[in-house]
């Protein structure tokens, strides 16, 4: 399986985000990117002159390299300009950069059906994908939008049930659509939280700009980390490891990674592309929740040897069954101080 990671603007001082690529050579087929300033699914990419420059050039060095490049338009809000002329001529216009930067992308993926309509207005041909953050978990979500996309990532809360993987599959297939994956997302499963959570995302300027509550903890996750009693929450996730990624093959040719923000993008690239992982599992995870563990860890290398086939075959009934509170109790390792 080959992977398609999120890009990340380094500092001036650290080498290119461009040589994680080539690190893996054709491992990596694919790097998804956000334009510099464009609100998005993770916080925007500086829009200075000497960032724009940087990410410019690793544009142009990635499409030179033979990788694919997927423009990222999925803030899961872009207020009053969510079906507007300016949100066409700002599409337009970044398509044009790209063009002229990169010789152009190869797919786009987005949370709007406004921006799909757009971009395929724009650039007739050009692959357009549903974001995963749409939450398009059925094929009767498919067939909504069957008009509007080319392909839709599999929300994440399904990633444990191949037997639901299998029918979208079939459908996709069936109907000329591509199905994608998200493999190391760390966020709660069906969290009722993540809509708030990517509104705030997306207007992160602004609201960053205001006089906010004091001591208002705005992301469920966090606060549930607080209390140990929860934190088998974070077993109950979406995430799929390194070891298991392969049970997959049948259904996806490429897995995409986040590591948009990650501290360590080429960790999580090593440990997916070898299928092996010794260490603290939220590591590999966006989110992690690694601080809010502390001093304890995840050991990946303690997982039992049932692990896969039980949790993908037990329907997600976390109310009724202790089994991953079992495993934390096995996989949970305090470090010295």
């Amino acid at each position: 399986m080959k992977f398609s990671i999120g890009y990340q603007l380094t500092s001036v001082e650290d080498p290119p985000f461009s040589d994680i690529a080539a690190d893996f050579g054709d491992c990596v087929c694919e790097v998804y990117f956000a334009a510099p300033g464009m609100p998005s699914g993770r916080s925007p990419l500086p829009d200075d002159p000497a960032s724009i420059e940087r990410y410019e050039h690793d544009m142009a060095r990635l499409k030179a390299m033979g990788i694919k490049l997927n423009l990222l338009v999925n803030a899961n809000c872009f207020g009053h300009l969510a079906m507007s002329r300016t949100l066409e001529r700002c599409l337009g216009a970044e398509l044009d950069n790209l063009d002229r930067i990169a010789g152009g992308i190869d797919s786009v993926t987005t949370t709007s059906p406004a921006a799909a309509e757009i971009i395929k207005r724009l650039r007739p041909g050009l692959h357009v994908r549903a974001s995963v953050n749409m939450r398009i978990g059925s094929v009767q979500a498919m067939q909504y939008l069957g008009d509007t996309f080319d392909g839709y990532y599999l929300q994440r809360d399904y990633n444990r049930d191949l037997e639901h993987i299998d029918r979208m599959k079939s459908w996709t297939f069936l109907h000329g659509k591509t199905l994608h994956l998200l493999a190391n997302s760390g966020c709660l499963r069906f969290c009722p939280a993540q809509t708030f959570h990517d509104n705030l995302v997306a207007h992160e300027r602004d609201v960053g700009a205001e006089d906010n509550i004091p001591d208002f903890m705005p992301y469920a996750c966090w606060r549930l980390m607080k209390d140990r009693e929860n934190w088998a929450a974070i077993l109950q996730a979406t995430w799929i490891r390194p070891e298991d990624l392969h049970h997959y093959e049948q259904f996806f040719d490429v897995a995409k990674l986040a590591t948009r923000l990650h501290d360590r993008p080429w960790v999580v690239v090593k440990a997916y592309a070898a299928g092996k992982y010794e260490g603290n599992l939220p590591d590999l995870l966006e989110p992690g929740f690694a601080r809010a563990l502390a001093p304890y860890v995840i050991d990946n290398s303690r997982f039992p040897a049932d692990w896969f086939e039980r949790t993908t075959r037990c329907g997600g009934r976390c109310e009724t069954c202790d089994y991953c509170k079992t495993v934390l109790d096995r996989v949970l390792v305090k470090l010295p101080q």
